[in-house]
């Protein structure tokens, strides 16, 4: 069997989960009724499920050395597309208030695109993208050409 070529979960290992969950309800994503209180928080999303798990809880689970390590580049950034220049800005003025930290304001892009980055309360970078050539589909996903 092959794998499939397909995202169900993200798990974001978080220090303080009760701020974590927090953060993404601030920003105004559901939180699912499966989460289970001062352990684990998933919130359902139009692509995929979120979980947000103790970063040493998680470690432990990959079997992986250094959950506490310092915060910073992870090589890695998740994304939200949206529809429109004016969604990316709406989008990171909800971010600001929540409390996010905003490394990279929207801007125009040179693929003709307009994005900006945000970092969550665990350093978890997020783009914020519209692409003019990858329209929203009636599922909330971007279909790709």
């Amino acid at each position: 069997m092959s794998v499939p070529a397909r995202i169900s979960l993200a798990t974001l290992g978080v220090a303080d989960l009760d701020r974590a969950t927090a953060f993404y309800q601030a920003l105004g994503w559901p939180l699912s009724s499966a989460s289970v209180p001062g352990e684990v928080s998933f919130f359902n999303t139009e692509g995929g499920l979120l979980a947000l798990w103790g970063a040493y809880a998680l470690a432990g689970d990959a079997a992986v050395d250094n959950p506490g390590g310092p915060p910073g580049f992870r090589g890695l950034a998740l994304a939200v597309n949206v529809g429109s220049e004016k969604e990316v800005d709406e989008a990171f003025a909800t971010v600001g208030e929540a409390g996010g930290t905003i490394t990279k304001p929207p801007e125009h892009t040179e693929w003709g695109g307009y994005s900006g980055y945000f970092a969550d309360p665990d350093g978890h970078l997020w783009e914020i993208a519209y692409n003019p050539g990858w329209p929203i589909g009636d599922d909330g996903r971007p279909r790709l050409p």
